[in-house]
């Protein structure tokens, strides 16, 4: 007589095992997007502040390049920093800083900043050098280890950022005679090519993915010219010495690279991503680039100031890209949908009218920069706070998918 067979009972299910570690300390982007944002919602409103005359408080630097160091080095450089640090494990498969070391990075970025309006100088200048080299220097470890040199000259930039740095620092104690404001603008010319090059890559890509059968022809040498023209141009308003004739030189690689500029953005169909606005936001602020360009060759030929061109690379294009990559890329590292919703587009609008403000109407009548000033910060203000809203609890939470990062 057989033996009933016997059956075994079906295993009961597991739930996925939680990723080690503080949420917010998974993954680069988690702390310095934060603190960036954070800082950027605070800075600005100081700054006019300062500026008008309606708060005074002892800085170690004059406010001026507190607010134009510190927007470079404190808020550009933190969202660049939680990009790459979360790009390069994208890009290699390999561990980037997390838990104790990104903790340790993320604290040495804000010491610095509050040494910025606490002092002394001397220590605060050792924390704002200290961290641009250690990151470079693990990015780089971690690229040579996955063999992946097309993405090392990112990390050298990252090091000319740094250079650029310790001669302002320099600059400003008067170890060397150079005016503090000639390595912003080195470090605002690195920035925009650290943009330009990162860029090229996403947005056709992202472009391409959103809209089905598209399919971009990008023409390598339409590339290599306004990347090339680009780094010439800025490369000269930092290094050539005032005077006519290199102003005219300076003036004409301007021009040539903002046409070069936006036949490379022309390729990129940015009609199409009229209804998409994390798409948008992406065009729109790469535009402010050729827009930028064309303002400093205006400047270069002494039509108008300065201020116009720089302003247009640093709010227009540089903290709009941020702000549409800092919600694409927390959406997607926090497991969520690439699709925005109603108040981040206003958060895209207002940032973009932060930069037209800005730019625009201290060109159209000059006594009325006070105004534009204090409409602008509250634009950008209200923009940063939206974004702190929203994206607080995803960057402090597990992974909405639960995986880790």
């Amino acid at each position: 007589m057989a033996l009933p067979t016997l059956h075994a009972s079906p295993p009961e299910p597991t739930a996925a095992p939680q990723p080690p570690g503080w949420p917010l300390l998974r993954l680069g982007f988690r702390p310095f997007y934060l603190g960036a944002a954070v800082f950027a919602l605070l800075a600005i409103p100081l700054w006019v502040a300062l500026f008008l005359g309606q708060w005074n408080l002892t800085m170690v630097l004059p406010p001026l390049l507190w607010h134009a160091h510190e927007m470079l080095f404190g808020f550009a450089i933190a969202v660049i920093l939680g990009f790459l640090l979360t790009a390069v494990k994208a890009w290699t498969g390999l561990v980037t800083p997390r838990g104790a070391f990104l903790g340790a990075l993320a604290l040495l970025w804000l010491a610095a900043r509050v040494a910025a309006v606490t002092g002394p100088y001397a220590v605060y200048a050792v924390l704002d050098l200290a961290l641009l080299p250690l990151v470079a220097a693990v990015l780089t470890h971690v690229l040579l280890r996955a063999r992946n040199r097309r993405n090392l000259p990112l990390a050298g930039m990252l090091m000319l950022l740094a250079l650029a740095n310790g001669f302002f620092h320099l600059g400003v104690i008067g170890a060397i005679e150079i005016s503090p404001l000639t390595p912003l603008y080195a470090a605002l010319a690195l920035i925009v090519m650290i943009e330009c090059v990162i860029a090229g890559r996403v947005i056709p890509a992202f472009t391409m993915s959103a809209t089905p059968g598209l399919k971009l022809q990008v023409r390598a040498p339409v590339d290599r010219a306004a990347l090339a023209l680009t780094a010439l141009a800025l490369l000269l308003w930092v290094l050539a010495p005032a005077s006519a004739g290199w102003n005219m030189v300076g003036g004409l690689a301007f021009s040539l690279a903002a046409l070069a500029q936006v036949g490379r953005l022309l390729q990129w169909r940015p009609a199409l991503t009229r209804h998409r606005p994390i798409l948008w936001i992406l065009h729109a602020s790469y535009a402010w680039i050729p827009f930028g360009l064309a303002l400093l060759a205006a400047a270069r030929f002494g039509w108008v100031g300065v201020s116009a061109g720089v302003h247009a690379l640093a709010i227009g294009a540089t903290a709009g890209l941020i702000i549409g990559m800092m919600t694409r890329t927390a959406r997607g590292h926090t497991g969520r949908a690439l699709q925005v919703s109603r108040p981040e587009i206003t958060a895209y609008v207002l940032v973009m009218l932060a930069a037209a403000v800005r730019v625009l109407l201290p060109l159209a009548v000059p006594q009325w920069l006070p105004l534009a000033l204090v409409v602008a910060a509250a634009a950008w203000s209200v923009a940063f706070a939206i974004y702190l809203f929203i994206y607080t609890p995803w960057l402090l939470q597990t992974r909405f998918d639960g995986k880790d990062g």
